[in-house]
């Protein structure tokens, strides 16, 4: 979306303003916390080639797994690619402007979009551009790929199917003009289903579109604000249902196929709710995070944070793992909503978390641009956390 034309929340602003600290290695408990579980950082590196001297931007690039790799990107430089094993950087691949969007991966090829207005397509065994899509507007959504076609949003609210295999455009999806809306800068990465795609945009309302053709299916006005319409999140789809939030400040649950809603609560905001057996996690614009049944959505427990918002939550295995933008990791039970154990980075987390179970291991990039590996450690065998 044109910044020229829209009133755009630069969070990062709050997180220049309100951030203090530095970096810290040791767990920090509260008196809350059970100690069966720990988390202590392994390794730490910079993914700033050149000291930033300037403003902080938002790192929020869910870093990537990918054999014995470590794929992460900086709002300020690009893509870098450590190994796990050394720690050392393999390669750096510089995109102009930076990236914030998460990425979308398939054998050795990542997809990312970036801050400049083009999506990247990534050769993952050397960090070599392989083609390059210019939309026009910056694109801080993560793409969707699904049977050699990547799909993504632009921040002009235009989908854009691309081939995978050559970046070539196979069709193209514009909203209306938003230009008079103010909005939140974001971006919704769609959800497929039988043949569909389910987009939000800033406009308030959530789209079904044939994947082959984009052709609209349904549409429906979910958020009917005045001032901020916009629908940032990405749905979430179990069984019949999508699940998605909204800058109204709440969570709808909608049809997939008609698009008509049957259920909506005030636990809304820009993040993505993940799945927990017959329950839907998330987190809201107010800072909460917020247990809800799938089928009605009755609260099952709320948390609050004070420093700031939570990030997309994740699951392991029993346990949500979320962040603080401007405060630390957390895991939280995921009955009870228990605070479990929590790590303090300094400065705060945009970044949704990436879990490997294998390594117990939970990695994240901070707001200074440091990317974490924090282990986590299991004193008690009998718990239903431990990991072997």
């Amino acid at each position: 979306m044109s910044t020229q034309s829209k009133i755009v929340f630069q969070f990062s602003l709050l997180i220049n303003i309100l951030s203090v600290g530095c970096s810290s290695f040791s767990q920090k408990t509260s008196p809350n916390e059970k100690p069966e579980i720990e988390l202590h950082a392994t390794w730490v590196q910079n993914t700033l080639e050149k000291t930033n001297y300037g403003f902080r931007k938002i790192n929020r690039m869910a870093p990537l797994i990918y054999k014995n790799q470590l794929i992460t990107g900086n709002a300020l430089e690009g893509l870098v690619c450590y190994d796990l094993t050394t720690k050392n950087i393999l390669w750096r691949t510089s995109i102009p402007q930076g990236v914030e969007a998460g990425a979308a991966l398939i054998k050795d090829r990542l997809f990312i979009g970036s801050n400049n207005g083009k999506m990247y397509s990534v050769d993952l065994t050397n960090g070599q551009v392989l083609w390059t899509f210019d939309t026009k507007s910056e694109v801080v959504a993560e793409p969707l790929l699904n049977e050699g076609v990547l799909y993504f949003l632009s921040g002009s609210q235009a989908v854009f199917a691309l081939d995978a295999s050559n970046g070539k455009q196979l069709w193209t999806y514009n909203r209306q003009d938003t230009s008079n809306l103010m909005t939140i800068r974001g971006g919704s990465k769609p959800a497929f289903a039988n043949g569909f795609l389910y987009f939000g945009f800033s406009d308030g309302s959530l789209v079904s579109l044939n994947a082959k053709t984009g052709t609209p299916q349904w549409e429906i006005t979910l958020n009917r604000n005045a001032r901020f319409k916009d629908i940032d999140a990405s749905p979430v789809i179990s069984g019949e249902t999508l699940f998605i939030n909204s800058y109204d400040d709440h969570l709808y649950a909608v049809s997939k196929d008609k698009g008509e809603i049957l259920w909506k609560s005030r636990v809304g905001g820009s993040s993505t709710p993940v799945i927990f057996g017959d329950r839907i996690v998330t987190s809201s614009s107010k800072g909460e995070l917020v247990s809800l049944s799938k089928k009605d959505g009755t609260v099952f427990w709320k948390n609050k944070t004070v420093n700031g918002v939570f990030v997309d939550p994740v699951l392991l295995k029993g346990s949500i793992v979320t962040a603080e933008s401007q405060g630390s990791l957390v895991l939280y039970d995921g009955l009870t909503g228990e605070r479990r154990a929590s790590f303090e980075p300094g400065r705060g987390i945009f970044s949704r978390p990436t879990i490997s179970a294998e390594q117990n291991m939970i990695y994240f990039i901070s707001n200074e641009g440091l990317i974490y590996g924090v282990k986590i450690s299991l004193k008690d065998k009998n718990s239903p956390y431990y990991l072997k």
